[in-house]
Parts: structure tokens; C-alpha cells; sequence
């Protein structure tokens, strides 16, 4: 058998039905976890990665859970306590992306507020209740993007501001969760081949053209990443930012 890091550990994934969560849930289970994750709305896809990682040999549970609902989000780690006994892993996965210019003549204030709403409050919410259950050991990883750093197109100023605070949200949570040997970081995504950002479409060749290496990132990247700072090996990484960007940043 192959040297599986998170054995025994348990690893919540929100929003991991697809695209990232998906990959990093899947990493997670090949790792040795046992994984649970959320979804809004796709519950059958949501059932089909559930068993999927259940043929990796570890427990898997899918729940229903709406991040931009903060009451939700709290209540969904008593429940994945109440079914695995424990929660050693957070990984805030879950967000949308929402556009709109400062200027423009209207604003749609329900999605904007959406935004918000599953960006930041929902992701303190679940970190918060998880903070409250997690011992020494604890790994919380948040997925950010580099719009969290600068903004590269117009109008998207609001989510960029959402990615931002989480950085800054990992910063300090560093800090208050340190002395319980609980570390905190965030992975920041550029161009990653998901639903939300697909790597065909209007405006792929514009973003390949800004990664230094001229291509989309892969979701099973985005959960390397991951899997190193919830690993064992990363015990003394906390309140960094890792950018998987292909070198948009640079």
C-alpha cells in the first residue's frame, strides 16, 4: 500500500463536488482521509464523488449546505463531527464569481451581496465552528485567487475585495490559532480548467497569454497544493499564501 499521510485524519471539503473541491477531495481520500463535502444544488454529482472516494477505501458523506446561509455553515460541522467523531481538515473551497463595474447604470445588489455572503461570511462562519472542534494538528486551507492581489480585468473589483479579505482573514487567523498548533493558509488559483472557468471560450487565449506558462492550471494542481499544507510536512507553514498561478504573478 501506498504511504498515506492523512490516514485516519477527517477532512471537510465545501463545495466539493466539482472542479477544485472535487480534485482535492479526491486527493485527500487518496492520502488517507476520510472526506466529507458540500454542495448547494448538484446532489447526484455530489453522491458520485462520495463514492468515488469510497472505492479509495476510506468513509465519505456528502451534505447539503448553503455557504452563503451563515447559520448553515455552522451547523454543517456539528454535523460532520456527529457522523465521522471528528474534524482534523478544513478546506474552504466553496465561492462564486460575480462581476459588475463600479460605474455601471445598475447594480445587481442580490448577487453582489450573494457574493459576499459565500466569499467571506460564509467561510468565516465554517472556520469558525471548525476552530471550535479542531486539536493540535488542525490544517485549515482557504482557496483564494490571485484577484485577491490585483485585478486584471474591469469589473471585478467586489470579487477581488472577497479574495482579499480571506488572505487577510489567514493572516490573522495564524495568529489566534497558532498557539493551539493549528495552522491556517490559503492557496491562490489564476486560470484553473473548471466549470466556472473553462479553458475553451471567449476569453482562454487572453488568459493563457498571462500565465508565464502560456497554459490553464489543472485542478488535481490546485489539490497538490493542498494536500502539502494539510500533510504533516507543512507543520510549520501558517498564515502564507501559496499562488498556484502558472506565473501570473510573477
Amino acid at each position: 500500500m501506498s504511504y498515506q499521510p492523512l490516514a485516519g485524519k477527517v477532512a471537510l471539503v465545501t463545495g466539493g463536488s466539482r472542479g477544485i473541491g472535487e480534485a482535492t477531495a479526491l486527493r485527500l481520500a487518496d492520502d488517507g482521509a476520510n472526506v466529507a463535502i458540500t454542495y448547494v444544488s448538484s446532489s447526484e454529482r455530489a453522491r458520485s464523488v462520495a463514492s468515488r472516494i469510497e472505492q479509495r477505501g476510506v468513509r465519505a458523506e456528502a451534505f447539503a449546505s448553503d455557504q452563503a446561509d451563515p447559520e448553515q455553515a455552522a451547523n454543517l460541522v456539528d454535523k460532520v463531527v456527529a457522523a465521522f467523531g471528528r474534524l482534523d481538515i478544513l478546506v474552504n473551497n466553496a465561492g462564486v464569481f460575480v462581476t459588475g463595474s463600479i460605474d455601471a447604470e445598475e447594480t445587481d445588489w442580490e448577487a453582489m451581496d450573494r457574493q459576499y455572503a459565500v466569499n467571506v461570511a460564509g467561510v468565516v462562519a465554517v472556520t469558525r465552528a471548525a476552530a471550535k472542534v479542531m486539536g493540535e494538528g488542525g490544517r485549515i486551507v482557504s482557496v483564494g485567487s490571485t484577484g485577491g492581489d490585483r485585478s486584471p480585468f474591469p469589473g471585478i473589483a467586489d470579487y477581488s475585495a472577497t479574495k482579499a479579505a480571506i488572505t487577510a482573514y489567514t493572516r490573522g487567523w495564524s495568529r489566534d490559532l497558532g498557539p493551539r498548533g493549528i495552522t491556517v493558509n490559503a492557496v491562490q488559483a489564476s486560470s484553473i480548467s473548471t466549470d466556472m472557468n473553462p479553458d475553451v471560450g471567449p476569453f482562454a487565449d487572453i488568459q493563457r497569454s498571462m500565465n508565464a506558462l502560456g497554459r490553464y492550471g489543472r485542478p488535481e494542481e490546485m489539490a497538490a497544493a493542498i494536500a502539502f499544507l494539510v500533510g504533516p510536512e507543512a507543520g510549520f507553514v501558517t498564515g502564507a499564501t501559496l499562488n498556484v498561478d502558472g506565473g501570473f504573478n510573477a
